[in-house]
C-alpha cells in the first residue's frame, strides 16, 4: 500500500497525510477547498520543522516528506490509490457521501478506511460495494506525536484486511489495537462519559474548572485536565460523540450534558474558536479560564 490518500485536510487530516509521507509512502491530499490544503501543507512544514530543530528528524527527511506530499481538490484523483483514509468533520451523512463517492472512484482492490472517532464502520461500509475492505484508522491528536491506532473492524471487514492495517500501523511508527465495531468503540466510549461527568461536575456547582482540572492531573497523573482536553477536542466534537453514544446505547448516562450543549449552541467550542472553558490567546500559550466560570 505505496499509494495513500487522505481526504479532509484539516487537523486530523494533514497528521494523517504527515505521518505516511514522513513514511515514505506517496500521499495525495484531498480537500474540496484549495485554501484548506493550503494551510494543511503550510502546518506539517511548520510541524516539521519543528522536528528538525529538535534533532527528531534531519533536514533530508523533512524535504522528502513534503515532496511525498501531492494536493487535489478532486477526489477523482484517487483513482490509482491503494489505500484511501476519509478524515473529514464527524458528521454521519457526510462521512456516508464521500465513502460513496470513495467506492465508486477507487480502484476495486483499495481499500477505504475512515478516521472517524465514534461512527459505525458498519454503517459506513453499508453504503459501498466492497464492505469487507472498509475499515476504521481511529489516529490519536497530534498524530504526529501519539502512538496508538483504533483499527476498528466493521461486521463485514475481512480479517486478511484488518491483518494488512494492523502491519501498516506499526510501519508508520504507531501501536494498532484492534477493536470491534460498538458505539464509540475503546477510547471515546470510556473518554467521553469522563470529560462529560466533569462538565456535570461543573455545571453542578460541585467545583470550578481549574479545581477539576487539577484534580484530574494531579489525582490521577492525566498530563491534562478533562475540561482543557474537551477544550482540545472541541466541545462540538465532544457532544457529536456522546449523542452517537447515547443514540447507540439507549442508556441516559451517554445523554450530553446541557451546559455542554448550549457552549455548542452558543458557539464557543474550546480552542477552535478561542474560548470554550479556557480563553486561548492567538499567538499565546497562556490560557485563562472563561469569565462565564470565575
Amino acid at each position: 500500500m505505496q499509494k495513500v490518500a487522505v481526504i479532509g485536510a484539516g487537523t486530523m487530516g494533514n497528521g494523517i497525510a504527515h505521518v505516511f509521507a514522513m513514511s515514505g509512502h506517496d500521499v495525495k491530499l484531498i480537500d474540496i477547498s484549495e485554501a484548506a490544503l493550503s494551510r494543511a501543507v503550510e502546518t506539517i512544514e511548520k510541524n516539521l520543522n519543528r522536528m528538525v530543530a529538535k534533532e527528531r528528524i534531519t533536514e533530508k527527511l523533512k524535504k522528502s516528506t513534503i515532496n511525498n506530499i501531492n494536493t487535489s481538490v478532486d477526489i477523482k484523483s484517487i483513482k490509482d490509490r491503494d489505500l484511501v483514509i476519509e478524515a473529514a468533520t464527524e458528521n454521519v451523512d457526510l462521512k456516508l457521501r464521500i465513502f460513496k463517492e470513495m467506492d465508486t472512484h477507487a480502484k476495486k482492490s483499495a481499500i477505504l478506511a475512515t478516521n472517524t472517532s465514534s461512527i459505525s464502520i458498519t454503517k459506513i461500509a453499508s453504503v459501498t460495494n466492497r464492505p469487507e475492505k472498509v475499515i476504521g484508522m481511529h489516529f490519536m491528536n497530534p498524530v504526529p506525536v501519539m502512538k496508538l491506532v483504533e483499527v476498528i473492524k466493521g461486521y463485514s471487514t475481512s480479517n486478511a484486511v484488518t491483518k494488512k492495517i494492523m502491519t501498516l500501523s506499526k510501519t508508520l511508527g504507531k501501536v494498532p489495537v484492534e477493536v470491534n465495531d460498538y458505539p464509540g468503540f475503546v477510547a471515546n466510549r470510556i473518554l467521553m462519559p469522563m470529560i462529560n461527568e466533569a462538565i456535570e461536575a461543573l455545571f453542578e456547582g460541585v467545583a470550578g474548572v481549574e479545581e477539576i482540572d487539577t484534580v484530574m492531573k494531579l489525582g490521577m497523573a492525566h498530563p491534562m485536565g478533562p475540561l482543557q482536553l474537551a477544550d482540545f477536542i472541541g466541545l462540538d466534537v465532544c457532544q457529536a460523540i456522546l449523542e452517537v453514544l447515547y443514540e447507540g446505547m439507549g442508556n441516559p448516562k451517554y445523554a450530553p450534558c446541557p451546559l455542554l450543549c448550549n457552549m455548542v449552541m452558543a458557539g464557543k467550542l474550546g480552542r477552535k474558536s478561542g474560548e470554550g472553558f479556557y480563553v486561548y490567546m492567538k499567538g499565546s500559550k497562556d490560557v485563562k479560564v472563561s469569565k462565564q466560570f470565575k
